[in-house]
């Protein structure tokens, strides 16, 4: 006679990204804004506005790569935990990378 035992599913492995947005379903992308001496931001967020030489722009995940200079402004984070996040950049660099955001403030 067969054995009729339920057969478990096999698991995946989940990624750290669709961990962090399990709870809410939008997609989030990995952030991190610091300095040589300072680490102002660094976590998964939903989006980051900045500005640079053209204009105010807005990063969302799933954004092609990009790499800019930033002009003084008021880069604005909407972390996946907490509220809207706000600092003033006076000179940075943004590189944007497969939901990856890094800025370098001080350049």
């Amino acid at each position: 006679m067969a054995d009729d035992a339920p057969v478990s599913p096999t698991t995946t492995p989940v990624d750290e990204a669709q961990k962090s947005n399990a709870h809410s379903g939008k997609p989030t992308m990995a952030v991190k804004v610091y300095a040589p001496f300072q680490v102002y931001f660094e976590g998964d967020a939903y989006s980051v506005s900045a500005a640079n030489a053209t204009g105010p722009f807005d990063i969302l995940p799933r954004h092609k790569n990009f790499l800019c200079m930033l002009v003084p402004c008021m880069l604005t984070l909407q972390p996946v935990e907490g509220d809207k996040k706000t600092i003033k950049i006076h000179r940075a660099l943004m590189h944007v990378k497969a939901d990856r955001v890094v800025v370098f403030m001080d350049v």
